[in-house]
């Protein structure tokens, strides 16, 4: 059965404008002047630079008197909330370490040969036939910025089939696989990292240690990669020092060789820090980017029409559609303006929290003295929610005297050390970071081991705890930290 009734409750929801801002408060410098000119190029209204205020007065007027002669739903249009007057509003200011001359005109970017057409020309200096330049062409379109070539020969085969009309065997892809692996970088078109080291040390002039590094990674890849070393001197029946010299051949090698060529035309990102931070006679001084407070303004001409609207004896309807579609243009180029403004107060309160906050690690550069500082405390601090500080703190730098760093960083959880004070996971990861780099490499320390000594200087913390914070820093066990 069917039955209505009503029900009440309670929600919110954002306006298109309040998630436009919100987007405008996430980007970070370069992008938000990308966005600005998008906007100028979308929106005539919308002019950037400074602009003379002289006569507007007149137009204005003018304006207000069309406006009362005509019956056209424009009343809410204040031209005067659009353009400036003689005194300069806050959102055109510039920053104090700003100039004009510290425009970056152009960012240059890397250019050259791509990896792939790199190896392609290569297959040149070799005698292929029709389809085992096809095959080749294939393969060297399948290899990753790696190097690697991460597909089964039966795969490769099917896509052959299917995408190049090309029929072949597997025995026929696996020969001219073989021709691929003598293309440079060394090691480029291996399908895993075994036959990617096996590659480079068959093409290097042979020796002892050489032969042997051949024989650990054919016969013994897997107690290689495990470190057990004693293993393998047993197994080959060798002395300690023969498998230190075996060992240092195989870790000169390059385990990524298509990074050595790819790395050098890939497109580098071009950070530009969004606040600087700097130490004035003992005291911290933050600044905004002058980059993020461009000089804003609604256009002339946009005044100058609604003058010549005025003077004009015959308003036909187009006239008035033109009217409405300037309060539009109008309301947009405002709302933008004071977008930017509201964006730029944002930035520069969040970032002065977390820097009165961290107080102690700026004026040192020592992470040890960093805070425990989730989001919730300095959108308490400031009274903001905790979604804006998080789009301040993941996409935004800050220039300190001890590097450009990601605002995100800063912030991190807490526990509480042996004399009841809180300390942050930060800390301890810097100090498991440092007792790691000075153990004894011959025997290194276990996770339990670890868990012991941090709790020896205050820091009690279980043996799982002691693993997470580990793999957090990329720091692998113990076996594999092992060296002879």
């Amino acid at each position: 059965m069917l039955k209505q009734y009503l029900q009440f409750k309670l929600s919110q929801k954002l306006s298109p404008q309040q998630i436009q801002l919100m987007k405008l408060i996430q980007l970070p410098t370069q992008a938000f002047e990308q966005r600005i000119k998008q906007e100028l190029e979308e929106n005539p209204a919308l002019e950037n630079g400074k602009e003379s205020t002289n006569d507007l007065d007149d137009n204005i007027d003018d304006f207000d008197d069309f406006n009362d002669n005509e019956n056209i739903n424009t009343d809410d249009i204040n031209v005067d909330e659009y353009l400036s007057d003689d005194e300069i509003p806050d959102y055109r200011m510039q920053a104090n370490n700003y100039s004009p001359d510290d425009d970056e005109k152009s960012i240059p970017f890397a250019s050259g040969t791509s990896f792939t057409q790199f190896l392609k020309n290569q297959l040149s200096t070799f005698r292929l036939d029709d389809e085992e330049k096809q095959i080749a062409d294939f393969l060297v379109g399948s290899v990753d910025e790696s190097g690697y070539i991460r597909r089964s020969i039966s795969d490769i085969m099917d896509d052959l089939a299917f995408t190049q009309n090309v029929y072949t065997n597997e025995v026929k892809i696996e020969h001219v696989l073989k021709i691929v692996h003598q293309l440079d970088p060394a090691g480029v078109g291996a399908r895993h990292l075994q036959e990617c080291l096996l590659i480079q040390l068959q093409r290097k002039s042979q020796n002892n240690n050489i032969t042997l590094a051949i024989s650990i990674l054919n016969k013994a890849f897997d107690q290689f990669t495990k470190k057990h070393f004693q293993k393998l001197i047993q197994k080959f029946n060798i002395t300690e020092s023969q498998l230190k010299d075996a060992i240092i051949e195989i870790e000169r090698l390059n385990p990524k060789p298509g990074s050595s060529y790819a790395g050098h035309t890939r497109m580098i990102e071009h950070v530009v820090p969004d606040f600087t931070i700097k130490i004035t006679e003992g005291a911290l001084h933050l600044t905004l980017n002058g980059r993020n407070a461009p000089e804003l303004h609604v256009s002339r001409e946009y005044n100058n029409m609604l003058k010549g609207f005025k003077e004009s004896k015959n308003k036909s309807k187009s006239q008035k559609d033109t009217v409405l579609f300037i309060k539009q243009k109008l309301d947009s180029a405002k709302w933008f303006i004071d977008a930017i403004k509201q964006r730029q107060q944002t930035l520069f309160v969040t970032m002065n929290a977390i820097m009165n906050y961290q107080e102690a690690y700026f004026l040192s550069g020592d992470e040890r003295l960093l805070k425990p500082m989730i989001l919730k405390d300095i959108a308490d601090k400031i009274g903001m929610d905790v979604s804006t500080i998080s789009r301040v703190a993941n996409s935004k730098y800050v220039d300190t005297p001890y590097g450009t760093k990601l605002i995100k960083e800063f912030f991190s959880e807490s526990m509480t050390n042996d004399q009841g004070e809180e300390v942050s996971t930060r800390e301890i990861k810097k100090i498991l970071e440092t007792v790691i780099d000075e153990e004894s490499k011959k025997k290194p320390l276990t996770d339990e081991k670890l868990a012991g000594i941090l709790k020896e200087k205050g820091y009690p913390i279980a043996r799982r705890t002691v693993a997470k914070y580990r793999e957090q820093l990329d720091i692998p066990v113990a076996r594999l930290r092992k060296q002879i």
